[in-house]
């Protein structure tokens, strides 16, 4: 009995909190496999999570059709649903809209649900606790299972609420939650925007605007003023790493990298070490990951997590029109008036700058992860039956994705997927590496 085609006792049930890909994909996988789910999402969007979600047509998956199949083993799966249902936009190197990708993953979901009828039961409301293998919703019902698997996928940004200092509380001009619905409809045509991060939120929301006939200006700023890099119009053929990058203090590693970028392609070394990231994860002590998380993450990210070449050619056009300006520096304060929103900021580097003012101020730091305060991870701290791991970027795990409690040992009964897994092994939030993950998890409850 495997977790690939094995069948596990049918009276075996698991709760699954979270029903965005993460967890819609791992019930699929846990009924092919004999395994029953109770699937609890808040929203009862099954399949969609925040990221599939978008109502808008271009907003467009940053990684190729061809390797977003949700099925580990079948890596076609996705291009094949495009063939299906859009052919003329099935070439397998495209990067398909997300709305599109959202509906392959609700088509999944439904057809394992039609051919093992009852191994799936969706549920729709809000966790609020996990006693034992037990979970407990918001209206009083409750869930029992075998084990639990936390799949709640990437939490709302809260960089910008803390820095407030608004002297009306009805006049909100500060957007925390730029992907909650009708978030953005407030903003008018000519209004500018003074935006706080440069990555991929960014990006999502200045071309959402625009397709709205947003015709102002914005200004977006982060410590390091990074954006997303591009891909290119084809795949990059993996660099393989060099013993030189893979072993040894990180800041010869970083040197290896450079020297191989130069010699071969950045991009060809990114892809060359996207398959064993969260072995050398794994691997690096503490200190090595803190170094990494201090110095290094950002120009990680921008590089690792890459854009479609026509959205970078978007973004491109708006800072040449004189539209979009990208600052580096620090926010000391945000001030709400009557009239809009006035940004204190410090430069990274050079003299003292203007304020930044805009209309309105988008919140797009991205994921706002922090257990300790969490309503449902939280009391797993307090209790000592989970811990956060030592840079506190998230619940520590084991191998497995078990949960370890405070004295360190693995409970067998709650298991964490997806985005709130990214302390234990890094890479967790782009579907190739859930997808393995699925299965791990998946073989550790079989």
């Amino acid at each position: 009995m495997n977790g690939r085609g094995g069948e596990a006792d049918v009276s075996k049930r698991v709760a699954i909190i979270g029903g965005g890909f993460s967890g819609s994909m791992l019930a699929a996988r846990l009924a092919e496999v004999g395994i029953a789910s109770t699937l609890i999402d808040r929203t009862g969007a099954f399949g969609l999570g925040v990221a599939y979600s978008t109502p808008f047509d271009g907003h467009l998956l940053n990684v190729r059709s061809n390797r977003m199949s949700a099925i580990d083993g079948r890596s076609d799966d996705f291009v094949d649903w495009l063939t299906a249902n859009h052919p003329d936009r099935a070439d397998p190197e495209s990067f398909a809209p997300r709305q599109w990708y959202g509906r392959y993953v609700q088509d999944r979901l439904a057809g394992v649900e039609a051919v093992h009828p009852g191994r799936i039961n969706r549920l729709t409301g809000v966790a609020v606790a996990v006693e034992g293998a037990t979970v407990r919703l918001a209206d009083g019902r409750v869930v029992g299972a075998d084990a639990v698997v936390l799949a709640t996928g990437n939490p709302a940004p809260r960089t910008a609420e803390p820095r407030l200092r608004g002297p009306d509380s009805t006049t909100d001009r500060v957007i925390g939650d730029p992907w909650a619905s009708g978030a953005l409809d407030r903003i008018g045509a000519a209004d500018d925007v003074v935006i706080v991060g440069t990555g991929l939120t960014m990006v999502d929301m200045v071309l959402w605007l625009q397709a709205k006939g947003w015709r102002g200006r914005a200004v977006a700023l982060s410590r390091r003023g990074l954006m997303p890099r591009s891909h290119l119009a084809h795949h990059d053929t993996p660099t393989v790493p060099t013993d030189e990058l893979l072993r040894g203090p990180a800041s010869r590693r970083l040197a290896a990298a450079r020297r191989l970028g130069e010699a071969a392609s950045w991009r060809g070394v990114m892809e060359g070490l996207r398959p064993i990231t969260a072995e050398l994860w794994a691997a690096a002590d503490t200190a090595t990951r803190a170094r990494f998380v201090r110095h290094l993450r950002p120009w990680w990210d921008v590089h690792r997590h890459r854009i479609a070449d026509s959205i970078s050619s978007a973004i491109e056009a708006l800072e040449a029109e004189g539209r979009l300006a990208i600052v580096a520096g620090r926010v000391r304060r945000i001030d709400q008036t009557a009239d809009g929103v006035v940004l204190d900021w410090r430069p990274r580097r050079g003299p003292e700058q203007p304020v930044l003012t805009g209309r309105w101020l988008l919140d797009c730091t991205g994921p706002g992860h922090d257990p300790a305060s969490d309503p449902l991870t939280g009391p797993l701290i307090a209790s000592g039956r989970a811990r956060l791991d030592p840079l506190r970027l998230g619940l520590d795990l084991d191998a497995q994705g078990r949960v370890l409690g405070a004295d360190g040992t693995p409970d067998p009964r709650l298991f964490v997927l997806g985005p709130p897994a990214r302390a234990a092994f890094w890479e967790t939030i782009a579907v190739p590496d859930i997808r393995r993950r699925n299965e791990e998890v998946v073989e550790a409850l079989l």
